[in-house]
This record gives C-alpha cells, sequence and structure tokens, in this order.
C-alpha cells in the first residue's frame, strides 16, 4: 500500500517560508526607511519603499494560500486513501463470504436446515452490496447537483416509519429500538432526498449503538418556518474535535484497516449537502448528560407547519426546546 502524505513536512515549510519572508520584509523596511530619511533623494527612496511593500506583501499572500492549497490537497487525499479501504473491506468481506458459502454448498451435501441458514447469510450480504451500492450512487448524485426539482409537502412519521423498518430488519434489532415521536410534522422537500437524509442519520444511530441500540427521533417548531427534526441515540458519541470534520466526504473516525463497522466516510457528507440544498442546516451535539449523539436538522416545515411560538399546540407540534432528549 502506499504510504499516506503527512501534513507536518507541508505546515513546516510554510511556516519557515512565511517567517523568512516576514523577517527579509521588516528588514527592508528598516534599511529603505533610513536610506529614505538620510538621503537628499527621498521621494525615489519612498516609492520604491511602497513598490516593494506591495510586492511582497503579494508573494506573502502567495505562499499562504499555497500553503493551504497544499494541506487541503494532501487532507483530501488522505480521505481518498481512507475511502478507498473502507470501500475495499465492504466490497471485499460479503464477497468471501457469499463465495465461502456457494462452495460449500457445491462441495458438499448440507441438510435443508443448513441451506436456509446459508441462504439466509448470502442474502444479507447481497443487501450489504446492495446498500453499499446505493449508498455511491447517492453520492454521485449529490456531487452532480441537479437544477432545483419542485418540492412536496412531505409528511415525516410516514417517511420515517419505512425507513425504521429497513433499519432494524437491517441490522437485526427490535422494531421497538427506533422511537419515532414526531407527530403530524410535515416538511418540505423532495422525498427521495429526504429518504437518503434520515436514512442515513437512523442507520448511523443504530449502527454505532450496536447490540443495545435506543433511537429516538423528535420534531419540533423552529423560527423562521423551519422544522427541527432530532435524531438521538445511546452510543459512544463524536468527541468535539471531529463534529465538523464528520461531514467532510470520505471522513470516518479512526483507520479503516482496524474499523469492524461498516461504512464509506459518504453518508455524513451527503446528508450536509442535501440539507444545504433543501436551504437547512444540520449540527451535531452531545447527547443527553454527555452520553451518545444528537444530530439535529432544521428543514423547511410545511406550509402551515413551522409557525412561531405559541402555534406548536395547534399543529401538535413540541416547542423547539422539548426536542432534546
Amino acid at each position: 500500500m502506499e504510504p499516506r502524505r503527512s501534513l507536518g513536512w507541508p505546515i513546516l515549510l510554510g511556516i519557515l517560508l512565511i517567517g523568512s519572508i516576514l523577517a527579509l520584509s521588516v528588514g527592508w523596511v528598516l534599511v529603505s526607511i533610513a536610506a529614505a530619511l538620510s538621503s537628499e533623494n527621498a521621494a525615489f527612496y519612498w516609492a520604491m519603499l511602497g513598490v516593494g511593500v506591495t510586492l511582497l506583501v503579494a508573494v506573502l499572500v502567495g505562499v499562504i494560500v499555497y500553503l493551504l492549497l497544499t494541506v487541503k490537497a494532501i487532507a483530501l487525499s488522505q480521505r481518498q486513501s481512507n475511502f478507498i479501504d473502507s470501500v475495499t473491506h465492504e466490497l471485499k468481506s460479503p464477497i468471501a463470504s457469499l463465495k465461502l458459502y456457494l462452495q460449500t454448498l457445491t462441495r458438499r451435501q448440507v441438510s435443508p436446515q443448513q441451506q436456509e441458514e446459508f441462504h439466509r447469510f448470502m442474502l444479507a450480504d447481497v443487501q450489504r452490496l446492495d446498500t453499499l451500492i446505493d449508498h455511491l450512487l447517492d453520492a454521485a448524485k449529490t456531487l452532480h447537483r441537479r437544477p432545483a426539482a419542485s418540492r412536496e409537502d412531505v409528511p415525516l412519521g410516514r417517511l420515517l416509519e419505512p425507513i425504521a423498518a429497513a433499519i432494524t430488519q437491517r441490522h437485526g434489532v427490535p422494531a421497538t429500538c427506533i422511537h419515532l415521536a414526531v407527530g403530524p410534522a410535515r416538511v418540505r422537500g423532495r422525498q427521495a432526498d429526504l429518504e437518503i437524509v434520515f436514512r442515513n442519520l437512523i442507520d448511523n444511530a443504530v449502527k454505532y449503538s450496536l447490540p443495545d441500540p435506543h433511537v429516538e427521533v423528535t420534531a419540533a417548531s423552529a423560527p423562521k418556518g423551519m422544522l427541527e427534526v432530532t435524531v438521538s441515540d445511546r452510543g459512544p458519541g463524536v468527541p468535539a474535535a471531529f463534529r465538523k470534520r464528520i461531514f467532510r466526504r470520505f471522513v470516518r473516525l479512526g483507520s479503516e484497516l482496524e474499523r469492524s463497522t461498516p461504512g464509506t466516510g459518504l453518508g455524513l457528507f451527503l446528508v450536509r449537502s442535501i440539507v444545504r440544498h433543501l436551504r437547512g442546516k444540520v449540527t451535531v451535539q452531545p447527547g443527553h448528560d454527555g452520553v451518545g449523539t444528537r444530530f439535529v436538522v432544521q428543514l423547511p416545515a410545511a406550509v402551515g407547519v413551522g409557525r412561531p411560538a405559541g402555534s406548536e399546540e395547534a399543529e401538535g407540534l413540541e416547542p423547539a426546546g422539548a426536542a432534546v432528549v
């Protein structure tokens, strides 16, 4: 495997270059001022000083921009390597499992009960591959941004129920581990986009809380005609230093080669991209009493739902403060 480039050397080199330019600039300015004060042709020296300072500032800005672009490029390369590792693992594991089951069924006789068990495991592996492909297709659609399409008023409960059922079935956990408390809330947007957002958030909440997940989804009115949807879990949580980084492309916590939890590092990137496209906002916060994680999504409410405070009771929604689990 190709060694991954470190950010240390580019940053150190950039700091040294910036320091050198600043030192030369200060020295040159002091010498020029001294020459201008002691010379009869002071106007010429002051003009040269102005031109020189302008050029030095331009060089300094160029070095800083180059440093930032270099750091950004290396960070993107590291995230892409992370992505390749995760996708390779996601492809290799179910394919190896399918190959083993098929070879077993081909080379020796197994009982009907074992056949049924093998078929169940093989179907789970195929479902895992199908989920990975859907994820990559969702990413491609999001990266190649389409023109704004017509939006609809989507009932949140009706949207979330099949998503929650599919996720609990996929992970083999009881349906009661996901509690939906969204009432009659309705959100404005394309149903396909909203499915991607909440499928990723709820799936992450369950996946990172195994083997005993407890996930709660609540909805509340928010100012400026928005609806605030909170997805809470009781998992290990997200360190404060990573709460902004996890929304970047290909970012996952830890090393891909040592990780047991499946994923590609695209889920939360899709969530943020789609939410922004819908003119909303998503943030991550620590869970109740510092346990777990809360993803708070603000999206445009359907007409007549996201009204100012005082109208929540009429719509059957809790006030915004009640969304905190």
